[in-house]
């Protein structure tokens, strides 16, 4: 493996507004190579971010996954492990430029062995808002597309969706020493969690329990006056037992002090699965929903979710090593299905 270009990779500030550095010195490093490069599509400004696909022959297999990475850069580091293994550490090493480097390595080795039909797709702004594979799901997909995301090297059976709703709540502000004369939009607010927290969505089978986190929290009132206005966003994971009774909850919430505005989300998805490797369910999301231009999604890579997104982000040389076998093994089964 050439470890080399991973830390290169990893040396080159990725977070999400700013991996076009990173797609231009994929596009330098592979030029020439072998594959064709190609922007898809083409940016809409000369600044703008970008998707590259690195084709080798007409690809009915893509091999995907993002760009960018989530604040702030943490530049990486490799402690030895073993005389085998090692730890490397540093942001994006397990989300998601350990699928890039993993992903990389195997059509490399796979264009060695002469095979064609493949390509890899890295897409921006996955972090915010899957928009890059929302640009190119209006473009020619492929029939398999494999989607790397820090799995555990397990091939994902389910995930779960999202929905965001956007809360705004209108008090009647008040000297605190006489809150009879006003209303509190903190205890409106309150109300509601406590409401939402008593509410039992269904739980599914396969993907288990609905969860939900409040974020963007905003009431910036004196400490002795009534809150006037508060507004968060409430963001759920839900299952498919849950999908829409989350909708239907949160609208429902709604009256003459409360606004809910649905920003809507991803359902949850089945994915392709191949017999022989080890499976998961998984609660995060990915740019796989997005990608409606291709038949089949199968969703696996190396590394932690667990580890992804926090100081202590890493990946095992090991973990990387077999996401290689995995992808090469993924490919010589799929070919068998064109």
């Amino acid at each position: 493996m050439n470890l080399g270009l991973f830390f290169d990779i990893l040396n080159t500030v990725s977070t999400s507004g700013q991996e076009r550095l990173l797609a231009e010195k994929m596009e330098e490093w592979l030029s020439g190579s072998g594959p064709k490069i190609t922007r898809v599509p083409e940016p809409s400004t000369a600044d703008a971010p970008f998707n590259i696909l690195i084709a080798w022959g007409d690809p009915q297999i893509l091999f995907c996954t993002h760009l960018d990475t989530v604040p702030p850069y943490i530049p990486p580091k490799m402690t030895q492990l073993s005389c085998c293994d090692a730890l490397i550490e540093g942001r994006g090493s397990c989300d998601a430029k350990g699928q890039i480097f993993s992903m990389l390595t195997a059509c490399q080795e796979l264009a060695e062995r002469g095979e064609s039909g493949f390509g890899l797709l890295l897409l921006h702004g996955e972090e915010t808002g899957s928009y890059g594979a929302k640009e190119f799901r209006n473009l020619p997909g492929a029939k398999y597309v494999i989607v790397g995301e820090p799995t555990d090297n397990k091939m994902v059976t389910a995930s779960k969706g999202t929905k965001a709703f956007e809360v705004e709540i209108t008090g009647k502000p008040f000297h605190s020493g006489y809150p009879e004369h006003g209303l509190s939009a903190i205890n409106l607010f309150v109300d509601l969690v406590n409401k939402l927290r008593t509410t039992e969505f269904p739980v599914d089978p396969e993907m288990g329990e609905t969860t939900w986190n409040i974020g963007k929290l905003i009431s910036d009132n004196p400490q002795n006056i009534l809150s006037p206005k508060l507004t968060c966003r409430i963001y759920f994971r839900t299952t498919e037992a849950s999908d829409k009774a989350v909708v239907d909850t949160m609208l429902g919430m709604a009256d003459e002090h409360i606004s809910i505005k649905n920003l809507g989300g991803d359902t949850p998805m089945h994915y392709t699965v191949l017999p022989g490797f080890p499976t998961t369910t998984v609660a995060f999301g990915s740019d796989a929903p997005q990608l409606t231009n291709c038949e089949h999604k199968l969703l696996i890579g190396p590394g932690s979710i667990l580890v992804a997104h926090t100081a202590q982000e890493n990946i095992r040389l090991s973990q990387l090593q077999k996401a290689v076998e995995n992808y090469i093994s993924i490919f010589e089964i799929l070919k068998t299905r064109i």
